[in-house]
């Protein structure tokens, strides 16, 4: 009887475990608020809104962000926007990964990256926060420089002193024309994350 009642627990735990495995945290980073919607920060934002709305579901507003989930092949996602404006991106970061029981590797924060041209997307499995406020909230909430982070391109075509009205500006229509594609392939490198791994989907993606 003990045997296989301690059986019977062996074989939940492998299970539960595979689950956990199969469960993904999906972050993009941004400022709430009507006025930061269409502006550079918000890439984040606007990568998820926009997988969102070709896969045709909706965010509703829960604990520290708005929440979307979407499953594909066996897949979750849990998509995430903190509603703890950029600096403060770390707690609700915590948070998810902590109530969803998803382990440090199947998490991927999506932000914008001044050191990259416009458009130009890598996938990056650790590294500093660059100066990046939201990235160093998170690194500080995690105790650890060794998470997922999907850097998009903003570029730095700015002038000495002018990089916060840059960033926080909004994209110029030349930007925008190009944004659909980019924002498509961004879904695509999302999907390969979560279906074929982190290594192939840079392998895939960096530099594309």
């Amino acid at each position: 009887m003990w045997s296989f009642l301690k059986d019977l627990f062996a074989k939940k735990t492998k299970v539960e475990e595979q689950d956990v495995m199969k469960k993904f945290l999906i972050v993009g980073l941004g400022n709430i608020g009507e006025k930061y919607e269409n502006t550079r920060h918000n890439i984040g934002f606007k990568v998820l809104d926009y997988f969102a709305d070709k896969e045709g579901f909706s965010f509703e507003t829960q604990k520290l962000g708005d929440v979307a989930t979407y499953k594909l092949k066996g897949r979750t996602f849990i998509f995430m926007k903190p509603n703890t404006y950029m600096n403060l991106s770390g707690k609700a970061v915590q948070y998810w990964l902590t109530k969803e029981n998803i382990p440090m590797e199947n998490l991927l924060v999506i932000t914008d990256d001044l050191n990259l041209p416009f458009g130009s997307i890598r996938l990056k499995t650790k590294g500093s926060d660059g100066g990046h406020n939201g990235l160093k909230d998170i690194q500080d909430k995690l105790n650890t420089t060794k998470y997922n982070r999907f850097r998009f391109g903003i570029s730095d075509a700015f002038s000495k002193g002018r990089q916060v009205d840059y960033v926080l500006g909004e994209w110029t229509d030349e930007e925008s024309s190009k944004l659909k594609e980019r924002l498509e392939k961004s879904t695509e490198l999302i999907k390969s994350f979560v279906l074929a791994g982190v290594n192939n989907t840079m392998n895939t993606f960096n530099g594309k």
